[in-house]
């Protein structure tokens, strides 16, 4: 664990708390996770549907939920 946080540390995605054991997230570590959250989402996914299409998922209320919300943020982001 130590060494995954010296790492996430000098790397600048987490900064130390004065005076105690925490860390924060930096503004960095932030857009980071987002970059590696949406390129999952829009390119590995959908790559992986293509490529494997045996294994789609069966269509729920839940995912079709999550599809239309999707649909908004990328519709907000544009």
């Amino acid at each position: 664990m130590t060494y995954q946080l010296r790492r996430l540390r000098l790397h600048g995605l987490i900064e130390r708390t004065p005076n105690s054991f925490r860390y924060c997230v930096t503004d960095l570590g932030w857009r980071v996770a987002l970059f590696f959250t949406r390129t999952y989402s829009r390119l590995l996914r959908p790559g992986l549907a293509a490529a494997l299409p045996a294994l789609r998922a069966i269509t729920r209320p839940l995912r079709s939920a999550f599809d239309a919300l999707a649909a908004k943020i990328d519709a907000m982001i544009t």
